[in-house]
């Protein structure tokens, strides 16, 4: 962060841990898991585009933790509006780092790799393999970018490194069998891809009824996936 990030989050009061990237693994996620005086093993992930609602607080204040970790949904935010409709950002962002961990895929050798963990989830460790994975029924709030500059300039290296992930068919196992059948199926048909994600959101998940902010959101995926296509096509 280049921002006032670090002096403003020191003057809250938060602890501060700087990360130097080795360009191996582990990164980011589990880096913080692995190495990080954390007090406490159950661990929720909030980026810096997200904003945890008082009601998702109540809600994991009061789980009985009977599941090793638990999908945590999330709103978007377009040009100041929340969609309710359409496409959900659903991550498996709290969790119990005993029984979870974030998988290593063979990906360090992409050009547009980073440090942090891509568009996968954590998995279950083997000695917890049967264990439960659950699902929050409150929301965050994830603030996209309204600027289509910005926004393609942001998601172009997650499309190529995407595009390599298929190529390479090094895609980490889903513990969730139903994400994981829905995933090969959409991975399946990478030419029909860019037209099924703007169906997906704006049709099948209702985001015509956000308005202008449901059309934006979908348009995003359809020209997400246009993106993975162009950079699979040799």
């Amino acid at each position: 962060s280049t921002d006032d990030t670090v002096n403003i989050a020191l003057s809250f009061g938060a602890r501060v841990e700087s990360f130097a990237w080795n360009g191996q693994y582990p990164k980011k996620y589990q880096w913080c898991l692995d190495h990080l005086a954390l007090k406490h093993d159950r661990v929720f992930f909030v980026d810096a585009d997200e904003i945890v609602t008082p009601e998702l607080i109540h809600e994991i204040s009061d789980l009985d933790w009977d599941a090793a970790g638990y999908f945590v949904r999330a709103d978007y935010v377009l040009g100041g509006q929340i969609l309710r409709f359409g496409l959900k950002n659903n991550k498996l962002c709290l969790l119990d780092r005993n029984k979870m961990v974030f998988p290593v895929v063979d990906d360090l050798d992409c050009p547009d790799m980073g440090e942090i963990e891509g568009h996968y989830q954590p998995v279950l460790k083997p000695a917890f393999a049967a264990e439960e994975i659950g699902q929050l029924r409150c929301a965050m709030l994830h603030y996209t970018c309204a600027d289509w500059d910005a926004w393609e300039e942001k998601h172009v290296r997650y499309a190529r490194w995407e595009a390599f992930m298929d190529i390479k068919g090094v895609w980490p196992h889903d513990d969730m069998r139903k994400r994981r059948m829905m995933k090969l199926a959409f991975r399946a048909v990478p030419l029909l891809r860019p037209a099924l994600a703007f169906v997906h959101s704006y049709i099948l998940k209702l985001g015509f009824l956000d308005g202008r902010g449901g059309v934006a959101l979908a348009r995003s995926r359809y020209r997400y996936y246009q993106m993975v296509r162009r950079a699979s096509s040799p």
